[in-house]
């Protein structure tokens, strides 16, 4: 598939976890083919790389180099790779962003520095800053990652109408508010401007109410797991047929329901165990300060993913 700068990020993307060796160097081989897992199934419009899900925050910038290039390698003539630009300071975002151009991602997915964590939410201008700096360095299409107000790396609504304005690269935001009443109010205001914003929700604890608002695409690690059934409901909703997507989001709450249990932080934990369980992957590492989880938990995921239908076969079949 010819890259196109003017890829506009839209419908169902997964987000990729990262296979690790029991010394928690990187099973390369493993990752691959969880990443075709994901990104190859019918309906699927992009794969994203480098994100929350494999880990970003503990990768080397030559590690995540690396991930993207064997993704490339795997799926990148089939569907667009969206890379993940995870740093606090903009000059190394910037170092990413055009690493991520040479290796040919499609776009660029941009976390919010944790360095703003502190009030920055009072000082937009640091933020168009982050964004121009990224922006000088590469064209490719930019997805804001939008965090909740609550964790002090949310974008206040007028900031990212400000953001919008001066960086026309942003095509879309991964909008994780995590409020119902203004995710309603990005969808309803952003895919409306003159120059639309797609909103690709992360909601995916709530994923059918949110799609029900009208997002026109998601975003989601979740989708590791179960991008088939997102892809069913995604659908459903855009046909306007409830009582499909009723019955898809039955089989989906028993696994929101576990993966985003607290602690939050350990949802792509339970992704990668859940994969072991469905014979997907041998062996679920992770990276400290990340910790493995109790059997007692892993038993809870089995459960889960019995309630929901989905067992080994399912698992193979939908990857075929």
């Amino acid at each position: 598939m010819p890259r196109s700068k003017d890829f506009t990020p839209k419908g169902v993307i997964p987000a990729t976890l990262l296979v690790l060796n029991s010394d928690l160097s990187i099973n390369e081989k493993a990752t691959r083919k969880h990443t075709a897992d994901c990104a190859l199934v019918p309906g699927v419009t992009a794969v994203t790389v480098n994100g929350h899900a494999s880990e970003v925050h503990a990768c080397t910038f030559e590690e995540q180099e690396r991930i993207l290039v064997t993704s490339m390698e795997e799926v990148g003539d089939r569907v667009p790779v969206i890379n993940g630009v995870y740093a606090d300071g903009s000059i190394k975002a910037a170092r990413i962003a055009a690493m991520a151009d040479r290796n040919g991602a499609s776009a660029l997915l941009v976390f919010p520095p944790n360095s703003m964590s502190m009030g920055g939410q009072l000082r937009p201008e640091m933020a168009i800053a982050h964004f121009q700096r990224i922006a000088d360095a590469t064209d490719l299409p930019l997805i804001c990652f939008n965090y909740p107000i609550a964790t002090g790396l949310g974008y206040p609504f007028d900031t990212m109408l400000q953001l919008f304005e001066k960086v026309p690269t942003i095509r879309a935001i991964k909008d994780w508010c995590n409020d119902p009443m203004l995710h309603e109010k990005h969808i309803r205001t952003f895919q409306t401007l003159p120059r639309p914003i797609n909103v690709l929700t992360t909601h995916s604890a709530w994923l059918m109410a949110s799609l029900s608002m009208g997002a026109n695409g998601l975003l989601s690690g979740a989708g590791s797991v179960i991008v088939d059934l997102q892809v069913a409901l995604f659908s459903a909703i855009k046909a306007q047929d409830l009582k499909t997507a009723q019955a898809i989001n039955d089989r989906v709450y028993p696994l929101a329901q576990a993966f985003y249990a607290p602690p939050f932080l350990d949802m792509h934990n339970r992704m990668k165990e859940a994969l072991v369980l469905l014979g997907r992957i041998n062996e679920a590492h992770v990276r400290p300060p990340l910790m493995k989880l109790s059997q007692a938990e892993i038993d809870r995921l089995a459960k889960a993913l019995k309630e929901a239908g989905i067992t080994r076969e399912w698992a193979f079949a939908s990857a075929a």
